[in-house]
Order: C-alpha cells, then sequence, then structure tokens
C-alpha cells in the first residue's frame, strides 16, 4: 500500500536550530547563535511565560474558553466582529482554513516567487493548483499590482497572496496597489495579505480594505493573516489567525480543526496580546539590527521592513556553512530561489555585531565577489 501521489509536493526546509547544528559539529550548544528562522531575540513575552506555566495544570481540558477569550482579543485589538478572527494552530494552520474555504480541486492559487513555501504546499494538500509570480532581485523585489496582474488568470486563480513585508526580501506592498490588485481581478479571487511580519513595518494593515476605514471602500474579497510567532515570541508555541470579511465569516466553523489552537497557546496568546511593551522592545531592536547590518556589512544588504535582512553574498552556501562554522547561524536562500543570497534575522545589539564581524570575515577568507548592485559604501565595523 503507498499514499497518493506526492510526486508535486515538496518538503519544508526550516531553518536549522543550533542543537541540531551543535551535535553535527560536535560542539557545545553555547558557542552558536541562531539568527536563521526570524524568531524574536527577547524570548517569548514575559507575561505569556507566566501564562503557559500557570496553563499547565489545565491542559487536560479541552481549551474552549480559552479559545473564545482569545478571539475575544484578537477581535477587539482589530476592531472587528470575533466571527471574523480565525484562530489557528500558527499561521500556516490559518492558510489550511483559507484553502478549505475557498478552493475546489483544480483551482489555482498565485504565489509570489520567491516566497513562503507553505502556500504552495497548503494549496497542493487541498488539491489545488500553484502557479507563481516573480518578485524580481533586480527591482529589489518591489511588490505592486503589475507584478501580480502579468501572471493572473482569472478562470483560474482562486487566491492570489502578497506577503507584506515579504519573506525573505523585507519588501512591502502599498494599500493603494493591493486595492487596485483587488479591483482588477476577479469577484471570486480572494487577496491574502499575510503580514507575519506586519508588527515591524512602518505600514498599515490591510484590514482597512476589509472594514472600509482609512478612505478606502470595504470589501468582501481581501483577508490577512497574523501570528503571534514573530513580534511574540510565541513561534514555540504554534498560534495564528485570518482575519476575515464578514460576509463568509461563518465558514470557520465549516473548516476548522477542533480546538485547533491548545489551551497553552490560546492562555499565552491572551497574555502576549496585551504586552505591549515587549512588542515595541522587540520592533525596535529590529530596527536598528537592519540599520546596522545595512551600514556595515561589507555587501548589498536589502532595504527591509522584517526582523531579517537579506544579503548578497555570491555563493550562499560557502558563506553559510562558514559562518555556521564560526557560530553563527543564518539562512542560506538557496531554497528560496537565491542562490547567491543568505538571510540573518535580527539578533540583540550583541548578536547583530557578533553576525557582522563573522560575516564580513568569511567574505573576505573566502575571497567571495558577490553581485553589489547598489550597495551601499563599506564602512568600517565600529569597536564594542
Amino acid at each position: 500500500m503507498q499514499p497518493r501521489d506526492l510526486s508535486d509536493h515538496v518538503a519544508y526546509e526550516a531553518g536549522r536550530g543550533i542543537e541540531e547544528v551543535a551535535r553535527e559539529l560536535d560542539r557545545d550548544p553555547s558557542e552558536f547563535v541562531k539568527l536563521a528562522s526570524n524568531e524574536n531575540p527577547h524570548g517569548p513575552s514575559p507575561a505569556a511565560a507566566v501564562a503557559i506555566r500557570e496553563a499547565a495544570s489545565s491542559v487536560s481540558s479541552y481549551p474552549k474558553a480559552a479559545h473564545a477569550d482569545l478571539t475575544e482579543a484578537v477581535a477587539e485589538r482589530w476592531d472587528v466582529a470575533d466571527e471574523q478572527v480565525w484562530l489557528a494552530n500558527g499561521g500556516d494552520g490559518a492558510l489550511d482554513y483559507l484553502h478549505r474555504a475557498m478552493l475546489e480541486p483544480d483551482d489555482a492559487v498565485l504565489v509570489p516567487e520567491p516566497g513562503f513555501a507553505y502556500y504552495g504546499m497548503s494549496a497542493r494538500y487541498h488539491h489545488g493548483d500553484v502557479r507563481e509570480y516573480e518578485l524580481s532581485k533586480a527591482d529589489d523585489f518591489a511588490q505592486d499590482a503589475d507584478a501580480v496582474l502579468e501572471h493572473y488568470d482569472a478562470d483560474r486563480d482562486r487566491i492570489v497572496f502578497l506577503t507584506s513585508p515579504h519573506n525573505p526580501s523585507g519588501s512591502t506592498i502599498p494599500l493603494e496597489e493591493v486595492e487596485r490588485l483587488a479591483d482588477e481581478t476577479s469577484d471570486e479571487t480572494l487577496i491574502v495579505v499575510d503580514e507575519a511580519y506586519g508588527e515591524f513595518a512602518d505600514r498599515d494593515s490591510a484590514l482597512a480594505l476589509i472594514e472600509g476605514r482609512d478612505g478606502f471602500d470595504a470589501r468582501d474579497d481581501v483577508a490577512i493573516l497574523r501570528t503571534f510567532s514573530k513580534a511574540y515570541g510565541l513561534a514555540g508555541v504554534r498560534l495564528g489567525y485570518a482575519v476575515v470579511p464578514e460576509e463568509w465569516a461563518d465558514a470557520y466553523a465549516r473548516v476548522n480543526t477542533p480546538f485547533a489552537a491548545s489551551e497553552i497557546a490560546c492562555r499565552a496568546g491572551l497574555a502576549a496580546i496585551d504586552d505591549e511593551e515587549h512588542v515595541e522592545r522587540t520592533v525596535e531592536t529590529a530596527r536598528d539590527a537592519r540599520a546596522y547590518m545595512r551600514e556595515y556589512i561589507d555587501a548589498h544588504v536589502w532595504d527591509s521592513e522584517g526582523n531579517f535582512v537579506l544579503v548578497e553574498v555570491g555563493d550562499a552556501a560557502a558563506v553559510a556553512e562558514e559562518m555556521q562554522r564560526r557560530g553563527v547561524i543564518v539562512r542560506d536562500c538557496s531554497s528560496f530561489g537565491l542562490p547567491g543570497c543568505i538571510r540573518i534575522t535580527c539578533g540583540t545589539e550583541e548578536e547583530t555585531e557578533r553576525a557582522v564581524e563573522t560575516c564580513n570575515a568569511v567574505l573576505a577568507d573566502l575571497d567571495v565577489e558577490p553581485d553589489a548592485g547598489d550597495a551601499t559604501t563599506e564602512a568600517e565595523v565600529p569597536d564594542t
């Protein structure tokens, strides 16, 4: 007996962890810093950590009350109806729910390339096809409606994914362009704006298009994705959500996995959502780290509004491997179709400075000649 044909499916390549690398290299984990998975360098919200400990004694019960309480809290945060909030086991789970609600067999989703692999993976799980539109490195991964519409097929594309900020480049798309895209696509096409890194960006949420705020008309063809993994530091508990138009919000009850967000995740989310100090500190750290890396890395670093930067290093595999050997784990972006680039997560001040020093030393020692493009002038890294 064999499973169904999975030849079109690809495995998700996650960033490597400290324990994994330390075992492989037979080294002490304390020698390494991980800047590969866009995790929060300050850890979880302290309030969430307390809530997790306190929730431990209640995990024998299903999280019905906690699920309802968190749904209400998120709805209040965005000033939407509770029914518009679709809690899930991470942002990935929310993607699954949208595909369950929207896709018929052989419908297609249109996704950015490069981009988050799970958009296409989830669509295929739900018997949908996957088509791509290009975000060009030569254009600094600029996002606008034209880049999408050039590849859009009104007869096939049921969902169009936008990532703002985009992973791995950090570019964003203006809300006016999202609105134009929604206007110029079919009434039966849903525009999903993935705002997993939204807290780090100096842009308003596309929720304005769902609710008709800030001068936009309300729409029933736009949804957003958010996560507690990044700014709130809860990647390990797996908690995310979608915010959808009110007109079809009740579909959640028909497509969600029962109790998909666990008791611990819901209690952690309830505590974290009010921990504004932790989020502000995290966002400030990311902004400082982005600026530092752009100024002092001896290679082209793209502008980013996420908690990471993309760096042109010429040979990503070689540079990432050598940086890892020297104790700094970064993301080789070959799996994104960018074999000349690495992605470096924004760490603490100390971690970021170590990453810059290590990257520059590796580039010099390997005699790598990256395509610098319009790179900023190299600067001497200050002593710390």
